[in-house]
């Protein structure tokens, strides 16, 4: 089988956030040898919704943490939410995007990773609201799909099933916290490469090591 990169991530992770821009390096460049698949976490259950009051606090304690050690940064427009929550009408939740992300694989598949940093960047720098249908659309149109179609389908159960079924699949890979990356090389065997933010060099060299092992493995044996 072609070795399979597992991202799991959540659009709200603001950790994941700061990881964006290195799995969109390492995306890039392994798109010859690995299939990248990327997986919604479900980090904040919509049945468990809470005004962002709720989390402001502590937000506002860790962002900069994410910046000082990823070099991301955090834009006003979603700030303000954070540092004005008495004002804001954002009820965060993960299913919204996660639904999205799903829609996004019948596109374009090969461009998941891609996808997520957008979401990301939307709500984390552009200060979009992902539980509102037209937070969605400029990626729409990035990506040439209809409309129409991602509507459908982002108010259909068909798709709200599959988004929850990522959620139950990344528990079962025993992720427990975001970002997590797994690099599967057989119907078995999975590699951890990364649990919370990792730096691109680490990761790299611990993909071109599972790499070197499976070659190692697959060489034919001296007779």
């Amino acid at each position: 089988m072609i070795p399979t990169i597992y991202y799991c991530y959540d659009a709200y992770c603001g950790w994941c956030y700061g990881f964006s821009t290195v799995m969109q390096k390492i995306s890039e460049e392994y798109k010859d040898r690995i299939f990248f698949e990327t997986l919604s976490g479900g980090m904040i259950p919509k049945e468990s919704v809470q005004h962002i009051g709720k989390m402001a606090g502590y937000i506002r304690g860790a962002y900069k943490n994410v910046e000082d050690l990823t070099g991301i940064k955090f834009g006003e427009d979603y700030l303000w939410h954070i540092n004005n929550p008495d004002k804001s009408d954002w009820f965060p939740h993960s299913e919204k995007a996660a639904i999205a992300m799903v829609i996004f694989k019948d596109y374009h598949p090969e461009q998941t990773v891609a996808f997520a940093a957008d979401l990301q960047k939307a709500l984390h720098f552009e200060g979009r609201d992902l539980t509102d249908d037209e937070a969605y659309r400029h990626l729409l149109e990035k990506y040439e799909i209809p409309a129409d179609e991602f509507y459908t389908k982002l108010h259909s159960t068909e798709y709200e099933e599959k988004a929850n079924y990522e959620f139950s699949l990344v528990k079962q890979l025993q992720v427990t916290g975001f970002p997590a990356v797994l690099l599967q090389v057989d119907e078995l065997k999975f590699y951890l490469l990364a649990r919370g933010f990792t730096d691109y060099d680490t990761l790299k060299t611990r993909i071109d090591n599972v790499l070197a092992e499976i070659n190692q493995l697959e060489l034919p044996k001296n007779t």
